[in-house]
């Protein structure tokens, strides 16, 4: 036989196509069995935790420092952040979502926001817990909610501030848009006010789950007087760790939060950030996109696409079509019914007030109760005890401002770094994702210790604590800011070539303030919801607290002296809602007015 010359290699060519179109037909089958596993997975997780939850409830649970635990205990930690963070999500947009088109209830809403940031977990904790153990005393649910809900109150405010901040942001020519095509309400929700608010949100939720694992620590291992609410989790394996001093079992327990810290970011926010990207306010698009491989293998899967195709996409347009003819049959009903509206629509408006005002007079009766109550309890202060409240009120106040500007001092140059940077922020977003994440106070007693040896003491260590635990708010809202400037401004001023200051000032500064503005607030809060672990902290069986509101906090807690709880924390939320009233709600509205991106 006669071989051709080049036969050899259009023979290989052909294997090699042949090849291709094998793996091209195969590859999606892998992905859809993949897909298949990851549901039974979760479906046998739902069966094993249904089984735990709704056991009966164990009075008093022993932490095992053992390595062979952690499997059982991060599984635990993992749904509890997970579930409070979907009751974090919703909560947030339907808020956030009332706050910013409710002008009657707006400045209610937004106090109530500044307060119950402000309120520490801890001061959550007794009446969360008993109320949760009280509606299931035979379950072990109402231990797991109390704590789910515990998590959720550290969690959910930074996003109600961003999807708050988002909506009162559209720019106007997008509002005007959805009025012209009479768009309802929930079409508007879900074509321009989720997709606008998408960056800003998935920043915030990384910060949000992030400072879940912040306090898991305090929400596993809750004890109230005689009563003890322990859970097996990674929070409660880490501070029974650092409570003996065991080193081998923080650093196990680091290790495995680590490793779900990065496997979350690969197989949830890296894909979700790029998703996301496509929501970018511009005309001009990036040449540089932020990509994910697993996106990408999950947008061409036959089975989801199949889905997507044949059950979301009708759904949806159904629904569409539905709201449209009833908006439209609306429309022609009220035009009908206008020359006849009179006596009957007086007579509605009329039931619907009285029905108003009959509600708000129930509640302000069950508001004035609880108060008088309240204040009752609160006799049982000392004028002493008063005093060393506001002192330590003080001494607080100076370490969350300190804290803050050491970190608006450099999150808001790297931020900016990160977020014009799609290379560097696929390195650094993980990196930033894993610091923000490992809980400080698994850090701490080798941070104390060190402070220890050159002088310092717990009054420095907890500015060291509350910079570590809050200031990745303002980073993580910073990098969503300048993620947000649209490509076509930045191209215009490398355009006219202005100088470093030029960009900052004109570009930069203003794209990103109401974000920063979102992030300053937030870390503020948390800031002083960190006091009550940065200013009063357990290390090798031994208390040390510096004088500070949050250790009044922690201290009350641990003893049960309720009228010091409820006094401490009635101060602590005065002091950040006057603040919030004083410096960031004006900033708020110069965002809103100045710096809004309008066409």
């Amino acid at each position: 036989m006669i071989q051709l010359p080049g036969s050899f290699s259009y023979t290989r060519g052909r294997e090699t196509l042949a090849r291709s179109q094998v793996l091209k037909r195969s590859w999606p089958f892998f992905l859809d069995v993949c897909v298949a596993g990851i549901g039974l997975a979760a479906f046998y997780g739902v069966v094993r935790i249904a089984g735990y939850w709704f056991g009966h409830a164990q009075p008093e649970i022993t932490i095992s420092q053992s390595p062979r635990a952690l499997p059982l205990y991060a599984f635990y930690s993992i749904v509890r952040i997970g579930l409070a963070y979907l009751l974090s999500l919703v909560f947030a947009i339907g808020y956030g979502y009332t706050a910013a088109y409710s002008k009657r209830f707006e400045a209610l809403m937004l106090a109530g926001l500044d307060i119950l940031q402000s309120i520490p977990v801890l001061s959550f904790l007794p009446g969360v817990m008993l109320a949760m153990v009280a509606l299931f005393p035979t379950r072990q649910i109402g231990v797991e909610l109390g704590a789910i809900l515990l998590i959720f109150t550290g969690q959910v405010w930074n996003m109600a501030f961003s999807f708050y901040s988002s909506i009162k942001s559209i720019p106007r020519e997008l509002n005007e848009a959805a009025g012209i095509y009479r768009f309802s309400r929930w079409q508007k929700l879900v074509q321009l006010e989720l997709p606008y608010a998408a960056i800003g949100l998935v920043w915030n939720s990384m910060v949000s789950v992030a400072g879940g694992w912040f306090f898991l620590m305090a929400c596993e291992m809750f004890v109230l007087g005689t009563r003890d609410f322990r859970l097996p989790g990674l929070g409660s394996y880490l501070q029974t760790a650092a409570g003996t001093g065991n080193g081998v079992a923080i650093a196990w327990g680091l290790a495995v939060m680590i490793a779900i810290i990065v496997a979350t970011d690969q197989l949830v926010w890296r894909p979700v950030i790029a998703w996301s990207d496509k929501f970018k306010f511009e005309q001009v698009e990036s040449s540089a996109r932020v990509k994910s491989p697993l996106l990408h293998l999950l947008q061409y899967s036959t089975a989801l696409r199949s889905i997507s195709a044949n059950t979301l996409v009708p759904l949806n347009e159904r629904l569409y079509k539905t709201l449209a003819a009833r908006r439209s049959a609306e429309l022609k009903r009220i035009s009908a019914e206008a020359g006849v509206a009179g006596k009957s629509s007086r007579r509605t408006l009329r039931e619907f007030n009285l029905v108003r005002w009959v509600t708000l007079a129930i509640v302000a009766i069950a508001v004035a109760y609880s108060a008088m109550h309240a204040l009752m309890l609160l006799r049982q202060v000392h004028g002493s005890q008063f005093l060393l409240i506001l002192e330590g009120a003080g001494a607080t106040f100076l370490r969350v401002n300190v804290a803050l500007l050491i970190a608006a001092a450099w999150t808001i140059p790297v931020g900016v770094a990160i977020g014009f940077n799609p290379k560097l922020a696929r390195i650094a977003q993980p990196i930033a994702q894993i610091a923000a994440s490992v809980p400080a106070t698994a850090l701490f007693p080798i941070l104390l210790l060190a402070l220890v040896q050159i002088g310092g003491g717990l009054g420095v260590g907890s500015i060291a604590l509350m910079l570590l635990g809050t200031q990745w708010y303002i980073l993580f809202n910073v990098i969503a800011g300048a993620m947000a400037i649209p490509s076509d401004l930045r191209e215009v001023a490398k355009l006219f070539h202005f100088t470093r200051v030029q960009r900052w000032k004109t570009l930069i500064l203003p794209g990103i303030f109401p974000y920063l503005i979102t992030g300053l607030v937030t870390a503020s809060g948390g800031a002083w919801n960190a006091s009550i672990i940065a200013e009063y902290f357990r290390l090798k069986n031994q208390t040390l607290q510096t004088l500070g509101l949050g250790a009044q906090i922690s201290a009350a807690t641990d003893q049960g002296q309720f009228q010091i709880l409820l006094l401490a924390t009635m101060v602590m939320a005065l002091m950040v809602v006057t603040i919030n009233r004083l410096v960031w709600r004006p900033l708020y509205r110069l965002g809103e007015t100045r710096y809004k991106l309008d066409g």
